[in-house]
This record gives structure tokens, C-alpha cells and sequence, in this order.
């Protein structure tokens, strides 16, 4: 992830799991970071409990007392533009965020936008339960009937960022933006909905409908329909965009099965049933597709022309997190890109 030009400074608290074994089960290509290029990164990767309490620390460099609050000990905590980011559903893609946080807010030489993660196993593999492309119609209900307890692992991760120093909170996850409302439940700070952020980009881009009386239509691709689109309807509706979702026959016979070629390496395939989906929704007089799945990503080449139609989340998402930590605006309250 973080190639060796990069010096790194991490204090941590109970959390091996944000540094090792980040490959785990993923096998899609990316980019790396320019070998050549050098930042200081100094950043903070911590561990809550279940209550959101600070965990006890260990002691990992000559300069960390594990005896004084990281509060206290630390002037990065007290930085008012350090970003707080719930980590997402898998390690790998949290480290995706950061690495576009890190690289693109150090493109000038300066140094990195500083940061606080909260990454945890536990609910990494609630939250993919809940992504399963394999679950039927009735798991899916059942599964967003009981996402009480996940949400309230969040929340906890979210009242353990604010005491740790955060200034901002970030969730680098289509899944949990979904609940974003009911974790955001009394929080000070301002946190970013990635469907804002992406909504507010491309009311900037002052898209032209396709269609002469109608609005701006956005398409979105994900694994998990009826969750993850949730993240970005109602957020560009409130922009006035028509959201545009792929229908069951193409969930079924194209969306799905290019994931499940991802999965059995049949990456060429996993391609072509990519573009096809994209392609029935172009049809469908949509000016730009989201990309919301992890497992989207990377899987169309880089000089696929198909990819000047689409749109990461996640880029949205580190462009307004990097705008509101380099531009002054640590005041402002609740969500807004």
C-alpha cells in the first residue's frame, strides 16, 4: 500500500490488523503511489473497545508514553484538521482511502492531511454479510431488518474518533453511509455522507440532461442494490438528479456474475460483463455511472473509455475530506462537503 518512499509514523493502540496481512482475499490491480515520491506521514491508527472507550495502549516508540492519554502526549490529536475515519469492510479498502487522502493531499510537497482510524474485524465481517452478492430477497430483508447492532458498533467507533481528537469523521464504506443518518445521531462534528460529497461534484459539473424536458440522470452499479444505492438516492435526488439502478435481469445476469468471474480470477471475463452493465444503463440516457462496490473497482483498465462515464465514490470522498481539512473550514458543524 504505502510504498517505501514513504516515512511513516504510527502510533497504535491494540489495531496489528490496519498493517498486516492487507492482501487478504483481493485480487484486483492498482495503483501505486510513485516510488519516487517522498511524504511524512504521521498519523494515528487506534482500536476502541465496544463501548467506544479507548483501548490501553502499547507502547511502540521511544517517544510514546503509554501512561499519558494519547490526548494529552500527542499535538497531531490536537491538530484542528485531523480526519477521523470509521474504517470500511475490509482493511484493504480503508488503506484505499488512505492512500488517496495521503497521496493526493501531499501532491505539492506538503505534508499529509492528518489522520485517526478506527479499524475493526468484528464489524468488517458483519458489515460484508450484508454486501453478500449470494444472499436471496428474504436474507437481504432479514439482514437489513437486523443492522441495529451494527449500527450501534458504529456509532461507538464514531463517539471514540471524537475522543480521540478527530475534528472531522469520514466512513469510507458504501454499506455503512447507508446508516449514516442514525450513526451521525448526535455528533458535533461534521461527517461527510459520501453520497453528498458525490452529489455536490456533479451539480458542479453542471451535467446537461441527455433528454430535452428531463433531469440529469445518474446510474448507479452496486453489488448490493437495495443497501448500497441507498447511500447515493436520496442524496442526488435532493440535487434534482434522477437515479437510475440497473433492473433485476441485469443484477442477476450480468452484475453478479461479473463479480463472481472477479472472484474465480476470470478477470477478462469479469470485464466484459462489467462493460455490458455499464453499457445498459448509458442506454438508459444516464450522463454518469457510480461505481459503488469495492469489488468494481480496478476491474475495467485504465485507457477503458468506459471510465470516462464512471465515477469512484471514494475519490469524491477524499476531494471534499482534503478541500475541508486544507481550506479552513474545521468550524463548520454536522455534514457538509
Amino acid at each position: 500500500m504505502f510504498d517505501g518512499g514513504m516515512t511513516k509514523c504510527f502510533h497504535t493502540v491494540n489495531c496489528p490488523q490496519i498493517i498486516g496481512n492487507i492482501s487478504k482475499n483481493r485480487r484486483r490491480s492498482r495503483t501505486k503511489l510513485n516510488p519516487c515520491f517522498a511524504v511524512k506521514m504521521c498519523s494515528i491508527l487506534l482500536q476502541s473497545d465496544e463501548s467506544g472507550n479507548l483501548s490501553e495502549s502499547k507502547k511502540i516508540s521511544s517517544s510514546y508514553s503509554p501512561q499519558v492519554k494519547p490526548q494529552a502526549q500527542n499535538s497531531l490529536l490536537s491538530q484542528a484538521n485531523t480526519v477521523g475515519i470509521i474504517g470500511g469492510v475490509s482493511v484493504l479498502s480503508t488503506l484505499i482511502f488512505l492512500e488517496k487522502l495521503v497521496w493526493w493531499s501531499s501532491r505539492k510537497g506538503e505534508e499529509s492531511v492528518p489522520f485517526v482510524v478506527c479499524s475493526d474485524p468484528s464489524i468488517d465481517a458483519a458489515l460484508a454479510s450484508q454486501a453478500s452478492i449470494h444472499s436471496s430477497f428474504d436474507e437481504t430483508a432479514q439482514n437489513e431488518a437486523n443492522h441495529e447492532a451494527i449500527v450501534r458498533n458504529l456509532r461507538h467507533k464514531r463517539v471514540f474518533l471524537e475522543q480521540s481528537g478527530a475534528s472531522c469523521i469520514v466512513m469510507p464504506c458504501h454499506i455503512s453511509n447507508a446508516w449514516h443518518e442514525q450513526i451521525s445521531e448526535g455528533c458535533s462534528l461534521p461527517f461527510f455522507h459520501i453520497g453528498e460529497c458525490v452529489a455536490k461534484e456533479l451539480k458542479e459539473a453542471k451535467l446537461k440532461p441527455h433528454g430535452t424536458g428531463s433531469n440529469v440522470r445518474i446510474g448507479v452499479l452496486a453489488a448490493t442494490e437495495t443497501i448500497a444505492a441507498a447511500s447515493y438516492q436520496d442524496q442526488l435526488g435532493n440535487q434534482g438528479f434522477e437515479v437510475v439502478l440497473p433492473d433485476k435481469a441485469t443484477m442477476e445476469h450480468i452484475l453478479i456474475p461479473a463479480i463472481e468471474s472477479l472472484n474465480k480470477r476470470d478477470t477478462e471475463g469479469a470485464r466484459n460483463l462489467l462493460r455490458i452493465a455499464i453499457q445498459v444503463l448509458l442506454i438508459r440516457a444516464v450522463n454518469v455511472v457510480i461505481l459503488a462496490s469495492d469489488e468494481l473497482q480496478n476491474i475495467l483498465p485504465r485507457e477503458d473509455p468506459l471510465l470516462k462515464k464512471c465515477m469512484d465514490p471514494m475519490d469524491a470522498l477524499a476531494r471534499s475530506t482534503i478541500k475541508w481539512a486544507k481550506t479552513g473550514k474545521q468550524g463548520m458543524q454536522k455534514n457538509t462537503c
